[in-house]
């Protein structure tokens, strides 16, 4: 009992002291609400985009006479789920939020149908030409193979069916774009639903990047999260689906930041992938000798696909790794590599040949500086 009292003292005064702090970082533009000033209360408006109201206008919501449920809503009429998902067609960009007020994105719910890598997800900040975010949907929600498997993590949580959830906050100052393009044949429908607020912004608020990259397979076993970032920002997290090629333990690379001036040796150098991700000595249940999956709200290994024994013939993972509380600080520019390594016979390191898909999120001052091209619709496919 004494144990209790002390656990909740302990956590009351450490309340006590991140509160005020946190208080005077959010003021009252409602920005940041958690439980710790959720009772604040702030002058920003809070509205949402679905395709039910794709301007996000206030009292606007639900008024479609028309869409891909009006068959089922026929003896209900509007009001009644009439258009509750977008058909974005083979080959087409549809638009999903084009807002020009000041805010903040603080949510987004999606579940979409067809091949979540071949859906491209790219947000613009400000009326810039090019996307800060630039993303397959699926890898941007932690499902690079485009296999369900539950995330219960603070910025993402992927939920029973294929209900994908960022809680990342997106502040804009004068407007927010954002699209999905289709790069299938087939016809796709997207439920989505992305709430935010109109809000005033702070000065020094960044700007929300994502990235993804893919090295199918590695050259001299290094894969390249990040690079030819200028500016002033924070990495928050990283995404990485790994499909090895050589039997073994593979997670032997040392993950590198690169910041301000780094050239040969970076000022942050990782002691293994396992060891990034927050893990240990292979994910290893030492009981049953099998990969030990978890989900957690700073790391997970949240996926691990095994061979079938007939098509199905290289393992396969999915790992997610956030700084929230350990964000990486850089003043002028930032490079972010990982090694592909892995054991060989007589103890020695092998290099490997693996496909790394990642996605790299980050906040910077903008302007940024132009992504790499994205890749084709082949160099994209999982196979």
């Amino acid at each position: 009992m004494n144990t209790k009292r002390n656990l909740i003292f302990f956590a009351i005064m450490l309340l006590s002291m991140i509160a005020p702090a946190v208080f005077a970082q959010s003021g009252n533009n409602g920005l940041n609400p958690n439980l710790s000033n959720i009772f604040m209360l702030s002058d920003a408006k809070t509205r949402s985009l679905s395709a039910e109201n794709p301007t996000g206008e206030k009292g606007k919501g639900g008024m479609a006479t028309t869409g891909i449920s009006q068959g089922a809503a026929r003896e209900l009429g509007q009001g009644w789920k009439v258009n509750p998902c977008a058909v974005i067609k083979g080959g087409e960009t549809y638009t999903i939020a084009d807002l020009s007020t000041s805010g903040s994105i603080q949510h987004i719910w999606m579940t979409p149908t067809g091949n979540w890598r071949f859906l491209i997800l790219r947000i613009y900040w400000d009326d810039e030409t090019e996307p800060s975010v630039e993303v397959p949907l699926g890898d941007f929600f932690c499902m690079g193979w485009g296999k369900y498997a539950p995330i219960n993590s603070m910025p993402v949580t992927v939920n029973p069916g294929s209900a994908f959830n960022s809680y990342w906050p997106m502040p804009f100052r004068k407007h927010c774009r954002m699209t999905v393009q289709n790069l299938d044949k087939d016809n796709m429908f997207l439920f989505y639903q992305i709430d935010y607020t109109e809000t005033e912004v702070p000065k020094d608020a960044a700007y929300f990047h994502a990235q993804f990259r893919r090295s199918n397979p590695t050259q001299g076993s290094i894969h390249t999260l990040l690079d030819n970032v200028s500016g002033k920002g924070q990495y928050v997290g990283t995404y990485m689906a790994v499909g090895v090629t050589s039997n073994g333990w593979w997670g032997e690379g040392e993950i590198k930041f690169y910041m301000d001036g780094d050239t040969k040796f970076p000022t942050i150098n990782g002691t293994g992938t396992e060891d990034y991700f927050l893990g240990s000595y292979d994910f290893e249940d030492p009981v049953s000798h099998q990969y030990d999956t978890f989900t957690t709200p700073y790391s997970g290994l949240a996926q691990v696909i095994k061979p079938d024994g007939l098509y199905v013939t290289q393992e396969r993972f999915g790992l997610y790794r956030w700084h929230i509380q350990d964000p990486i600080r850089f003043e002028k520019n930032l490079k972010v590599t990982i090694q592909d390594l892995g054991w060989r016979n007589g103890g020695r390191y092998l290099q490997q040949h693996s496909d790394i898909s990642t996605v790299s999120f980050w906040y910077q001052t903008e302007p940024h500086n132009p992504f790499p091209k994205f890749p084709t619709k082949d160099e994209l496919e999982v196979n």
